[in-house]
């Protein structure tokens, strides 16, 4: 098996840095990572955010809850639907508008405040290492598993990986990249999947009925198959989704809003197909391989369905599709964590990136060298739990109301995120809050959204100059508006 295993890692390791290297490098400095210019196919933009949304977690991860917490996790797939259904009808179009490339050049531009835009960028630091460390987390447990060998070997190997993908050309390479990633994951588990159903002659009904128990919530509310449990993923997913760095920078791969749009749709229906694979697995999981760890059980199926070297060789597809789900997390993230610091530490260009990206790659390879495996859901749900109770009230409120104050902004995300890192250190410790402090999201969104409204109306005097222009720019269509100027805490670098 060690032999299948290796082989199908080494294909997804190469096949990502090979076309990312094929990307052609856009203009000297950092434009390659918002590529604003760049006309890339809806479907093929669709594809790559499909890829980094669909992570190891979800791989991974949510297979394994449906097959140890049973029916009710089924429900977790949906939160990513629901999440782009929130970010295509309130964030897409006038975002892309707006010009601004990342989250934190979206706060300083629309709140006219330099100094909001660094202080977001903490906030994008932290939802960017929780992912990162959730997706080095499962390639550990990959080669652990499946080889024997030391963890430590496939956090380097998918940080390598990454790396190299980030420097050919920043989001320019992190595109295509994710785009054949998508596709390779879908073929490997798809297939894989339906080869394990077919041998195990299982009957839809007699597997769900098996499936079907209560567990005991993980961190930000992981697992809890009780409806607050359910509830708290589903806010998270459907409010947080539009805060992930990764996955807001891909608006600015069209021209216009509309383009952007056209690519939400079609992420939305390569997701509908995705969304097959967690309960396929998690519902022959739970009859064929009791007991295993959460993010096992995916990886154990075939060697459980079909002994021999059918078992091994089926064993080793999974690796490669395993693989290129934490590449495509990892390289989407590093890309957009990275850029998003460089540009508030210094006004370098492919130096201040690369920098940035070596030291945010660094710290998610001590965090998870200081954590223990078995985390991946939990620490994407945490990532989305913060963004929800930050960037969603800053983009909801930044966009469609005008009355909205830099110091707002800051208090919103102090307490949203505050409220959060609170319930969830609460929750670690055993302390008890009862129903309704037991997760985070349903209570911290709220919290964000109050705070930023209330204080805004108690210092109208801070409301930013040039408010009715920047608000017309962001809901006035292209074609009736004159020509944009973007901006990005990198002025002068927008070529591709």
């Amino acid at each position: 098996m060690t032999v299948a295993v290796l082989t199908g890692i080494a294909f997804a390791l190469v096949l990502c840095v090979i076309v990312a290297a094929a990307r052609p490098r856009g203009a000297g400095g950092l434009s390659g990572r918002s590529v604003a210019d760049r006309a890339v196919p809806p479907w093929w933009n669709g594809a790559a955010i499909t890829s980094e949304f669909t992570s190891a977690a979800a791989c991974l991860g949510t297979a394994g809850f449906i097959a140890t917490r049973g029916g009710p996790m089924l429900w977790y797939p949906a939160g990513a639907a629901a999440g782009f259904v929130v970010v295509l009808a309130l964030v897409v179009a006038p975002l892309r508008r707006s010009g601004a490339y990342t989250l934190p050049d979206f706060a300083e531009w629309r709140l006219r405040s330099a100094r909001l835009g660094r202080f977001t960028v903490f906030f994008v630091l932290v939802i960017g290492l929780a992912l990162l460390v959730a997706q080095l987390h499962a390639a550990g447990v990959v080669v652990r598993l499946l080889t024997g060998l030391p963890p430590w070997l496939g956090w380097a190997a998918v940080a390598a990986a990454a790396l190299v993908v980030a420097f050919a050309g920043r989001l320019g390479s992190v595109t295509s990249a994710q785009a054949a990633q998508f596709w390779l994951k879908l073929a490997v588990f798809l297939g894989a999947g339906l080869v394990c159903w077919w041998v195990s002659g299982a009957r839809p009904i007699a597997v769900l009925e098996a499936a079907y128990r209560t567990g005991d919530a993980g961190l930000a509310g992981a697992g809890d198959s009780s409806l607050p449990g359910v509830v708290t993923v589903l806010v998270a997913c459907a409010l947080g989704t539009m805060g992930l760095p990764h996955v807001i920078v891909r608006v600015y791969t069209h021209g216009d809003g509309r383009g952007a749009r056209r690519s939400m749709v079609a992420t939305q229906a390569m997701l509908a197909v995705f969304c097959v694979v967690p309960p396929l697995y998690g519902l022959l999981g739970r009859v064929h391989v009791p007991g295993a760890a959460v993010d096992e059980i995916v990886l154990l199926l075939p060697a459980r369905l079909l002994p021999g070297t059918a078992g091994e060789v089926l064993t080793g597809v999974l690796a490669a599709g395993a693989f290129a789900a934490c590449l495509a997390t990892t390289g989407g993230v590093l890309a957009a964590v990275g850029g998003a610091v460089s540009g508030c530490v210094s006004r370098a260009a492919v130096s201040s990136f690369r920098t940035a990206v070596g030291a945010v790659l660094l710290a998610a390879i001590g965090l998870t060298a200081l954590t223990g495996p078995g985390t991946s859901v939990a620490l994407v749900l945490l990532g989305f739990s913060l963004s929800a109770a930050t960037f969603c009230p800053l983009l909801v409120l930044g966009i469609w109301w005008w009355r909205l104050t830099d110091v707002a902004v800051a208090a919103g995300f102090a307490l949203g995120g505050g409220v959060t890192a609170v319930l969830v250190a609460c929750e670690q410790a055993g302390v008890k809050l009862g129903v309704l402090f037991s997760h985070p999201a349903p209570v911290a969104v709220p919290a964000a959204f109050a705070a930023m409204i209330v204080i805004s109306l108690v210092t109208p005097g801070r409301v930013p100059r040039g408010v009715g222009r920047m608000m017309a720019r962001m809901h006035v269509p292209e074609h009736l508006a004159g020509p944009r100027t973007y901006r990005s805490s990198l002025p002068s670098d927008h070529s591709s």
